[in-house]
This record gives structure tokens, C-alpha cells and sequence, in this order.
């Protein structure tokens, strides 16, 4: 699928872009009241900080991806909530000041003063809001596709080229998102949103087991601080069988994360080991290619323990 990202300024007509193309694309139109009526709902009794929005919006952005062929992202910082995720396209809609106030004027039936007043106020707010979200109180150019100038395209002609972009790379007949992708999604923001003690409601662990190794303990509690639910070594895979048929390898992972349908592995630091593991996660993936299995290394759990542990002054 393709997440289509619109942006721009006050006065710019990325609105009307955005509509259209979701139209063109067969595609679901989301705006940032949809984003904003999502996490409300999530989180209806805990305050968001303003730099966990991005995560969150982008969890619903990614939580989206089963269920509709092709999502237009029209609001603030559209590029950036998209940036992670699979088959985005950004695109950016700029207009000179004249063209900004001339559209203002027009569409709200106010006069050039209160339009230029309007103008400058959102664009300040706009500023701000952009500043404590994304850290930056403007967008690099470089972080478009494209960009597209209101004054000299109407939005149905920035749509025809927008369309013309996508079909050029492929986007628009792009396989859905698969569950497995998603997971992965999901598993990365979870860590983002850890950072900041966010958790999602009604997220638990399952039966314990006495651990193999301490860096499976250190696992296993950095997962209960982000309430993502696992088990521990709960199956085995065969990966060799004797003459008789009788197993003679097999490969138990460390943990099973249900939620995501996602397998971890975690090695240490002694090659031996790692060469080992490799062997027969290569030989799992050749015979399991359905299993969803991801390999942390002792640095990978240390770097994610010291990366995302909670701040005291957060």
C-alpha cells in the first residue's frame, strides 16, 4: 500500500490536494483530528507530551495498513509521520504570500487584513506545534518527494502529477502491508513510545520460566517495562531428523511475543555462539520461511536498556 503524505502552509490548498487524491487512489483520507480523536481515545485519562505524539500518530498510521488499500496523511509534519513506514510518498504544497492571502480571502469571505492577520497567527502556531512535536520549527526540503506550487496548479492538476509520481514508483499497486511488517512497525514504535512511560492499555506478560541467561532476564524485564506481552521458549523447532525420522536438531528461541506473532533470539558476545545460532536460524527460515523470528544481540539489549530507560525528569 502507500501512505501519501500532504503538507503545507495556511493558504496553501493542501486540503483540497489531499481530498482529491484520495479519491484518485481509492485510498482513506486522514486528517489530524483523526489522529487527534484516536489517541484521545486511547489515552482519554493520561497526558500525551507533545514528543510522544509522532509515535502515537504513526502507531494509528501503521495500525491502518490491514485494512485499507492506500491512506492520504493530510496535517502538520505529514512527512515525518510517515517517514518509517513502508511505501511513503511525500509531498509538499507552497504558494507565494499573494496567493496564500488571495485563497484565504476567497474561501473564508474575510478581507485581505483579517486574512493577512489569520495568516500570520496560524503560521506562528503552526511553528510552535511543529517545534515541539518534530523538534524543528520548519520542514527541510529535503525531506519531500515533491513539491508543488498552489499559484500555478490548480489542486486537480498537482493531484494528476502526484498520481503520475506514484505510478512511477510503483506505489499505487504495492501489496498491502502484511501482518508480519506491521509487527515489525508496531514493535519499533512501542520502543519510541517507552521512552516517554507510555504504554498501551491491557498489555500483559504470560507464565514465567527460570531463565537460561541473565540477558534474557534483562529482556524480559525491559518488555514488562513496556507492557509488551511474551512467553519464554515456549516451542521448538525441529531443523534435522535421523534416518528413522527421529528428531535429531531442533531450535528453541528464547521468547514469543503473541501480540506481534514475532520470535527473538538473543546470542552473546562469544563468536562461537553467534556462528552457532546463525546456522540454525538460517536453516529455521529455509524450513519455517512463515515464522516471523528477530535476532538481539547482548549489545542490541544493552544499547535498548540504556536508549529508551525511563527519565526521571521526563
Amino acid at each position: 500500500m502507500a501512505f501519501i503524505a500532504v503538507s503545507g502552509g495556511q493558504g496553501c490548498r493542501q486540503e483540497e490536494l489531499a481530498l482529491i487524491l484520495a479519491q484518485r487512489a481509492e485510498g482513506e483520507l486522514i486528517a489530524e483530528p483523526d489522529l487527534e480523536k484516536w489517541i484521545a481515545a486511547q489515552f482519554p485519562e493520561s497526558p500525551i507530551p507533545d514528543r510522544a505524539w509522532r509515535a502515537l500518530a504513526s502507531s494509528f498510521l501503521a495500525s491502518l495498513a490491514l485494512e485499507t488499500r492506500h491512506a492520504v496523511v493530510c496535517c502538520l509534519g505529514a512527512e515525518v509521520l510517515v517517514s518509517e513506514l513502508p511505501g511513503c510518498f511525500r509531498v509538499h504544497v507552497v504558494a507565494p504570500e499573494s496567493a496564500r492571502l488571495a485563497h484565504l480571502t476567497a474561501s473564508l469571505g474575510i478581507s485581505r487584513t483579517d486574512a493577512r492577520r489569520r495568516l500570520q497567527k496560524m503560521t506562528s502556531a503552526e511553528a510552535l506545534s511543529r517545534k515541539r512535536r518534530f523538534g524543528l520549527k520548519s520542514a527541510s526540503p529535503t525531506g519531500f518527494d515533491l513539491i508543488l506550487n498552489s499559484q500555478a496548479l490548480e489542486p486537480g492538476a498537482m493531484a494528476g502529477v502526484v498520481m503520475a509520481a506514484l505510478g512511477a514508483r510503483g506505489l499505487l499497486d504495492a501489496e498491502p502491508l502484511s501482518p508480519v511488517d506491521k509487527a515489525g512497525i508496531q514493535f519499533r514504535i512501542r520502543l519510541q513510545l517507552a521512552r516517554f512511560g507510555i504504554v498501551p492499555p491491557d498489555r500483559v506478560h504470560l507464565e514465567r520460566k527460570a531463565f537460561g541467561h541473565p540477558s534474557e532476564q534483562v529482556f524480559a524485564n525491559l518488555l514488562d517495562f513496556y507492557r509488551i506481552a511474551w512467553d519464554y521458549e515456549p516451542r521448538s523447532f525441529p531443523l534435522q531428523w535421523d534416518k528413522d525420522g527421529k528428531v535429531s536438531e531442533a531450535f528453541t528461541p528464547d521468547f514469543y511475543l503473541p501480540e506481534f506473532d514475532l520470535y527473538v533470539e538473543l546470542t552473546t558476545m562469544k563468536q562461537a555462539n553467534v556462528t552457532r545460532k546463525n546456522r540454525k536460524i538460517r536453516l529455521l527460515r529455509a524450513i519455517y520461511p512463515h515464522v516471523n523470528i528477530q535476532v538481539f544481540y547482548q549489545k542490541d539489549v544493552q544499547d535498548l536498556v540504556m536508549k529508551y530507560r525511563p527519565h526521571q525528569n521526563a
